[in-house]
């Protein structure tokens, strides 16, 4: 990764504003979580009415990312994992929590969780998150 200069464009999938197809998360702080919701609709799912599992680990990297990055460190993924507790439905909002667990610059490691509105667990997931040659995107706060 150290041969790349990152840099943000404002079209990252997650995140980009000017991306029409993009999820347009926005992030805000509570407390040491970093928070956001989403509403999946009909073009994020796999099965009929359950959404895609690669949006809801989508989900999952963006918090943990971006829960840096607003810190100004920019970081890359280096690892995810997900345990997928229960399915996620289509036209349903979800809330998507990330926390900072440990930092050993340039590995920072964190953990975030999807939550349906009753509160019960979608998915988990953990990520290892390595320091990147770049500027980190501006903080995009709802």
């Amino acid at each position: 990764m150290a041969d790349v200069q990152w840099s943000d464009d404002n079209y990252c999938i997650a995140c980009g504003e000017d991306n029409p197809q993009g999820l347009h998360l926005k992030f805000h702080s509570e407390g040491d979580d970093y928070v956001c919701e989403f509403t999946p609709q009909r073009v994020h799912q796999g099965w009929q009415g359950i959404v895609h599992g690669g949006i809801l680990a989508t989900l999952l990297d963006e918090a943990m990312n971006h829960l840096l990055s607003h810190h100004g460190v920019p970081v890359a993924t280096a690892e995810l994992k997900v345990r997928y507790r229960r399915p996620a439905r289509v036209g349903e909002r979800v809330q998507v929590r990330a926390r900072l667990l440990s930092e050993r610059p340039p590995l920072w490691t964190a953990e975030g969780e999807i939550i349906d509105p009753r509160g019960e667990t979608i998915a988990t997931g953990t990520a290892k998150l390595m320091r990147v040659a770049g500027e980190a995107a501006e903080p995009k706060e709802a």
